[in-house]
């Protein structure tokens, strides 16, 4: 469900009409539109809640951007031009007509019902997101539920992260190890060689990597039981959409996720 959806939400972060959206509004250029347009949900709040509920993201990083962000623009507005993003960059990618069926109207209602099953507390993130209203629109209708049972699964990877005891800087290091994102993408979140070089050698002492910095068996297994426990604590949306309601939703987002993956999101993986 997650490799399904997840572009589809995703295309918000990457979309080219971003930063003309974000920066009219009264943002800086640069990563203070993703952060502010993610975090406002929750209202403005402080760095100390972004770099907490983003987990990933080299601290300072964030502080360049929040709190700053909300003396330069509203939560309404930078909110208004999140949702104007998407709509231009989905309209753009896919197309009106591919947007404006009745496939589209269905997936909206199945998210939906899957976001039912999704509860506030312990996911501070999902629990911002969930606070918005519904956008009308089918295709934004499906790109909120989207983004609702996304941020819900992520809340609950960030406990599960926590759980393990993997700093941000640490799951990373591993999801690199795993051969499933290329370096610079994990290097993108900013932290430094030493923090890089201070993660690698506690995943050592913890034989989790070996010398070439691949997981041992040890690191293979702990990371299975992250996403195993990820995936258990994601479950009740599923479980509340059922397994023919799940099927329905992939069969349907699966040809726009591809879509945009292969025009958009190209070399993410």
């Amino acid at each position: 469900m997650w490799r399904t959806l997840e572009p589809y939400h995703g295309l918000v972060y990457l979309a080219r009409e971003a930063e003309a959206e974000y920066t009219a509004v009264g943002l800086a250029p640069g990563r203070m539109g993703y952060f502010a347009s993610r975090s406002a949900p929750m209202g403005a709040v402080t760095a100390d809640v972004v770099i907490a509920t983003f987990y990933n993201f080299q601290p300072d990083l964030v502080r360049r951007a929040i709190p700053r962000a909300w003396s330069l623009a509203s939560r309404e507005d930078i909110l208004a031009a999140r949702l104007r993003v998407i709509d231009g960059a989905l309209k753009r990618v896919l197309g009106p007509a591919a947007l404006e069926g009745a496939e589209v109207e269905e997936a909206a209602g199945l998210v939906g019902t899957a976001a039912e099953g999704c509860a506030a507390p312990g996911h501070p993130l999902y629990a911002g997101h969930a606070s918005l209203p519904w956008p009308e629109e089918p295709h934004l209708s499906l790109w909120h539920g989207v983004t609702l049972v996304r941020e819900f699964r992520g809340d609950g990877h960030v406990a599960a992260l926590v759980a393990a005891g993997h700093s941000g800087c640490e799951a990373l290091v591993m999801h690199v190890a795993t051969g499933q994102i290329p370096p610079d993408v994990a290097t993108g979140r900013a932290w430094s060689e030493e923090e890089w070089r201070s993660a690698n050698d506690s995943l050592r002492g913890r034989g989790l990597l070996d010398g070439a910095g691949k997981l041992t068996e040890d690191g293979v297994a702990a990371r299975q039981r992250v996403e195993h426990l990820t995936d258990q604590l994601a479950m009740p949306m599923w479980e509340r959409l059922g397994e023919e309601g799940c099927r329905r939703l992939r069969q349907l987002v699966r040809p726009l996720s591809k879509a945009i993956a292969e025009t958009e999101l190209r070399g993410l993986r």
